[in-house]
């Protein structure tokens, strides 16, 4: 439907299928200005910057946060270690199962378009509005709050910091992250990149010290590591779901798809080597984190990172919270830069309004589709605590993530020559995936959302 118009230089009258994407048709959204000049969303997204996304979203707050919530639920050091691996292999399993959705259905849109292709409008409509209203202002506030409490760390050190802090400095971070993607998609990925560089980084100063520890015979904590007295299974779920949390992001790449140089080959290749980085950075970290802190003592800390930093790094650890921050910092910047695809994608289909998939004329950055989470989030950040806001993010987006993968399934049978340039074997990887995520939807204690 046209129903915007302008005049363009030449004075005559334009419909916003030339000067605004239009819904439905252009999926590349490419709007016109005259007859020469193509105001567009152009592929600048390569093989690094596409590693650079996943993993500078991967790599959060999840790490130095989620060791507390999956210790907690999981009963011991040892079982602690195997929900790490576990949500590593399944997390490996659902990024091969979104590198063949990606590659096969090549538009912008991630979860949504999957959902739309599969099943059709409705459920689509119903996971864009679960999505909007509360699973991305909740993810983006937990990340948020995890950057304003590291941010704020070597200032109040080693005095606890006023919780009102915490969130002025959450909400001037999130500003800062609207406004940079709204002004320059090039300069957002090239931050993204040094930001990613910069939490290897973090990673890297916890790791190479751990291992240390480790080799000298630092082992007294991991002595009776599968001790399951504490362990019950109800609170497994829970302790699932902030593994999961911590390895959520390998999706973010699809959300991006028409922006990708050569998707055929970026996007599996990008999620694989992402997922390998990744998965070793964790399982190495909290072994890590094991060589200094008992589980008491991981469990009494409000900063995990921190903490193991004072104990190990003296003076040197102030420089800790600086990097974790700067981490937190590079998945706000991730995230939002593929969620306001999302968005722009669904304007486009029609069930967001036409706004939305309009695309700055100077800048080529949605700028309209960048700006609609803020006023949600920040509400967001003003109410709950970090684990709170994070179970309930992960019960809805885990939910949806299982429906996509069983769309996968489902588009298997229904159009069995719908081009796959990459294909996963069989169906083992797609059923691991989605099977697992119905079983956390469906065995949660929902007594436990309200005790974190």
């Amino acid at each position: 439907m046209n129903r915007f118009t302008c005049t363009n230089r030449d004075g005559k009258v334009a419909s916003n299928e030339q000067m605004f994407s239009q819904n439905g048709k252009d999926p590349g959204g490419k709007l016109q200005e005259g007859s020469e000049k193509k105001v567009e969303l152009g592929k600048k997204v390569t093989l690094l910057r596409g590693i650079s996304i996943i993993v500078g979203t991967i790599i959060g707050a999840g790490i130095f946060i989620s060791p507390k919530g999956i210790l907690k639920h999981s009963g011991s050091v040892g079982m602690s270690l195997i929900v790490w691996i576990a949500c590593g292999v399944l997390s490996l399993f659902g990024a091969l199962s979104y590198a063949e959705l990606g590659t096969c259905i090549k538009k912008s849109g991630g979860h949504y378009t999957y959902i739309m292709e599969a099943f059709g409008p409705q459920v689509a409509f119903i996971r864009l509005w679960t999505d909007l209203i509360a699973i991305r202002p909740a993810a983006l506030a937990v990340i948020s709050l995890a950057f304003g409490q590291y941010i704020l760390e070597p200032l109040f050190m080693p005095c606890s910091i006023p919780p009102m802090a915490v969130k002025l400095a959450t909400a001037i971070g999130i500003t800062s992250v609207i406004y940079l993607n709204s002004m320059s998609v090039t300069w957002t990925a090239r931050i993204q990149i040094l930001l990613t560089i910069s939490k290897l980084a973090a990673i890297a100063t916890i790791i190479v010290p751990g291992m240390y520890q480790l080799f000298k015979g630092e082992t007294k904590n991991f002595e009776n590591a599968f001790e399951l007295s504490n362990m019950q299974l109800s609170g497994m779920p829970l302790a699932f779901y902030s593994g999961m949390y911590a390895y959520a992001g390998w999706f973010y790449l699809n959300f991006v798809t028409e922006e990708v140089d050569n998707p055929e080959k970026t996007v599996p290749l990008a999620i694989c080597i992402s997922m390998a980085i990744v998965t070793s950075c964790y399982v190495l970290i909290n072994v890590a984190y094991y060589t200094v802190l008992s589980a008491e003592e991981l469990l009494a800390s409000e900063a995990v990172a921190v903490t193991f930093a004072e104990r190990l790094l003296g003076n040197f650890s102030i420089v800790v919270p600086v990097f974790v921050a700067l981490s937190c910092f590079g998945s706000m910047n991730g995230g939002l830069f593929a969620l306001s695809r999302m968005f722009y994608v669904a304007s486009r289909e029609g069930q967001l309004p036409e706004v939305l998939s309009m695309i700055h004329v100077n800048r080529h950055t949605p700028l309209a589709a960048v700006l609609i989470l803020y006023p949600m989030t920040i509400l967001q950040l003003f109410v709950g605590d970090i684990y709170s806001l994070l179970n309930f993010m992960s019960f809805l987006r885990w939910f949806f993530i299982g429906v996509v993968v069983l769309g996968l399934i489902y588009l298997r049978y229904t159009k069995p020559d719908l081009p796959r340039p990459f294909k996963e074997s069989d169906l083992l990887c797609p059923s691991l995936v989605s099977l697992p995520t119905t079983f956390l939807f469906t065995s949660a204690d929902p007594s436990g959302f309200k005790k974190l």
